[in-house]
């Protein structure tokens, strides 16, 4: 239990080590989560069938793997964390924009998980009936908190042992859950839905790519930064997009066909997606569902929370990596408390922030694999230095992620919080907010296109000057 020195810094030689194989552990263990099956019921609230959602989460899922598996190799090339890597393509301090925004969905992401978690318990200790609601969700709230924040502050040889015991144990006890609710299936209602439009089809795919994978990019080379250099690429991006695909492509379709098979699972899924899966279980299980939750939850919550602190140094905060995610965790316990007792609703605001955040962290995600594709290796100095040959600001990067964001926003609706129906003011073009394109989410599809070629085809020539020096 020894707490990580390590912040920022490139990682010494003498400190890396292990197999590509290890990273299976952390990103499963992210994504081991019982939230995949309330995803289920969420693809088909775009209006498709159940082979189409479970093609969306096939395709979703191992696409935006892939581009964390990519992100993943920037870290074996430098062993530097995800955004100090970033500045070799936005200048040293022009990744603060950037920065911002990947610290952003950190905390969002954390918050959400511990959120689920605390709503979880309380629905469990409603049924079984030993406990008042407020009471078990203040202790479900204390267990997650508890193993997210002392995980997340001790550091990466913690998390490391911890993933593998969460994954384990979370794997064995859902596959127990699916055995307990199979005969809840009613496969012909499963199978003779209608399929829905090829509208419908993309929405359920972004949303799936942008909620499952997509987040995970900005925080890839951050487990992946203490293994050897001369470890495989190929391995280290199989085993990522595996380990991180594997369970929640399972889950999805599972929760589909339960969200398929029962209108009132469906709809109690949008107020409390992980709780309102109780519903189906018998009594003596419940207990343990309550920990299968919590773990699988706090599995994602650890890694946002330990991500979010290197992001937090990174944009400049003069504390150890130890003591920034401890701030983090205190943002995060505010949030948290927020969703559980205050908010009326869990699914509307949080996918009014996938959406929101989605685009800028799409075109940045684009912008980042891209160049990690091009370079062939990073100058560790000049990671930290403004006058090195990153530079301390590239307009460039800069500009095309402000444009995509743009492009982004104005292709997708969102009418989530009354704050944020400005967005989808391109939706003109294509029938309006309220046309078949509307909730399709093209925005985030733009935003990764402009990204990629926008990228590729404006900064092939810095690279080559820059490893040239």
């Amino acid at each position: 239990m020894n707490l990580e020195l390590n912040g920022t810094n490139v990682i010494d030689e003498s400190e890396r080590g292990g197999k590509a194989s290890s990273l299976f552990w952390p990103w499963c263990g992210a994504n081991v989560s019982l939230l995949a099956l309330s995803y289920g019921s969420f693809f088909l609230g775009f209006g498709i069938s159940f082979w189409q959602a479970t093609v969306a989460a096939v395709l979703g899922t191992v696409l935006s793997f892939l581009l964390v598996g990519v992100s993943s190799l920037a870290g074996k090339k430098s062993n530097a964390p995800t955004m100090v890597l970033s500045r070799a393509a936005f200048g040293v301090k022009g990744n603060l924009l950037p920065g911002l925004l990947s610290y952003l969905i950190f905390v969002g992401w954390e918050t959400v998980l511990v959120s689920l978690a605390t709503l979880a318990t309380g629905t469990v200790f409603v049924r079984v009936g030993h406990l008042d609601r407020d009471t078990a969700m203040i202790l479900g709230f204390a267990i997650a908190v508890a193993l997210t924040v002392s995980a997340g502050v001790l550091g990466f040889g913690v998390i490391m042992k911890l993933q593998r015991y969460l994954t384990i144990i979370t794997i064995a006890m859902t596959c127990v859950y699916i055995a307990l609710t199979i005969n809840k299936v009613d496969w012909s209602l499963v199978t003779s839905m209608k399929a829905g439009s090829v509208q419908g089809f993309i929405g359920a795919l972004i949303f799936g790519a942008t909620g499952i994978g997509l987040g995970w990019v900005n925080s890839a080379a951050d487990y992946s930064r203490y293994l050897p250099r001369t470890v495989s690429s190929r391995s280290v991006i199989g085993w990522t997009v595996f380990g991180a695909s594997v369970v929640p492509i399972i889950l999805v379709i599972f929760g589909a066909a339960l969200s398929a098979s029962s209108e009132d699972l469906a709809g109690a899924i949008a107020s409390d997606p992980i709780g309102a899966l109780t519903t189906i279980l018998p009594t003596w299980y419940l207990i343990v569902f309550a920990l299968v939750a919590i773990l699988g939850l706090v599995g994602g919550a650890i890694l946002n929370l330990y991500s979010s602190g290197l992001t937090l140094i990174s944009l400049g905060l003069p504390v150890k990596r130890h003591v920034a995610a401890s701030l983090d965790a205190i943002i995060m316990l505010a949030g948290a408390i927020y969703f559980v007792w205050v908010a009326d609703d869990f699914f509307y605001p949080f996918q009014g922030f996938l959406i929101t955040l989605g685009v800028p962290i799409a075109a940045w995600s684009a912008i980042f694999v891209t160049d990690v594709l091009l370079r062939k290796r990073y100058d560790q100095n000049d990671l930290y230095r403004i006058e090195g040959r990153y530079g301390a600001w590239n307009f460039t990067s800069i500009g095309i992620l402000v444009i995509a964001t743009i492009v982004g926003w104005g292709f997708v609706t969102n009418g989530f919080a009354s704050w944020l129906t400005w967005q989808g003011y391109f939706l003109g073009a294509l029938g309006g907010k309220e046309g078949q394109w509307a909730y399709a989410n093209l925005g985030v599809f733009f935003a990764l296109v402009i990204g990629f070629f926008g990228y590729a085809l404006i900064a092939r020539k810095t690279i080559v000057r820059q490893e040239s020096v």
